[in-house]
């Protein structure tokens, strides 16, 4: 799997994402500078990682949004390329205007910087293949701006779309206000556009790789999307 990392100024999670995606796929990711104009020929994967991109002024991630990659981005996604962003990559990918709806400020006013279990709703995409439909996994997460927010008939095309491919949650796989950590509408921590080949997600899955972490929940979506482009070559 040959993956291209996009690195913006402020961004700092870019060489965990890089570790894990070695790790996994046993191809070392290009690092693709935020004022370049083209991705790297044959890439299959397009990763843009957490941080704080421009320091997250004006809006988080909309200075990102329109940096000159990103056109790049945009073109790569509408063939069909897989696109990843984690947290800060989450909101840059919303304020690109490659997913709807908007990352607001956690509802307790507060950064979060803890283990959270996430819902794991479908199986049969590229980004969750690795794990089975209803498997609670854990996984970090790290932001003040992570309560997902869109209006009601894109928040139900989401839902009658099968969109939402993570979702907050309880230890025991329960959605409700004591797993959903920062408010995000109806519990979502990743959704995918229409296509389904573009997922934006708050947790950080890269964290939880290795087991010196003392989990490797995160895993499953790395291996399955190795699995996904194995299967297509």
């Amino acid at each position: 799997m040959k993956s291209a990392i996009l690195v913006f100024p402020g961004i700092n999670r870019e060489r965990d994402m890089a570790r894990a995606l070695k790790l996994i796929s046993g191809q070392e990711p290009a690092m693709v500078w935020h004022a370049e104009t083209a991705l790297p020929a044959g890439t299959d994967l397009v990763v843009v990682p957490g941080g704080f991109s421009y320091g997250d002024y004006l809006r988080c991630g909309a200075i990102a949004a329109r940096a000159p990659i990103m056109n790049a981005v945009r073109d790569y996604a509408a063939k069909g390329g897989l696109v990843l962003g984690v947290c800060n990559g989450f909101q840059i990918l919303c304020e690109a205007g490659l997913l709807p709806g908007v990352l607001m400020r956690n509802a307790a006013i507060k950064f979060i910087c803890r283990d959270v279990h996430l819902k794991v709703e479908r199986s049969d995409t590229p980004f969750t293949r690795g794990y089975n439909a209803g498997q609670v996994i854990r996984v970090p997460v790290a932001h003040g701006e992570g309560n997902y927010e869109a209006d009601e008939e894109t928040l139900q095309r989401l839902e009658g779309e099968g969109r939402v491919l993570y979702r907050y949650c309880s230890p025991e796989g329960a959605v409700d206000d004591f797993g959903n950590i920062n408010g995000a509408a109806h519990s979502i921590a990743g959704i995918v556009n229409e296509t389904g080949n573009v997922l934006g997600m708050m947790p950080h899955p890269e964290n939880h790789v290795e087991p010196i972490m003392g989990c490797t929940d995160g895993r499953g979506l790395f291996a399955g999307l190795v699995a996904h482009l194995d299967k297509a070559a």
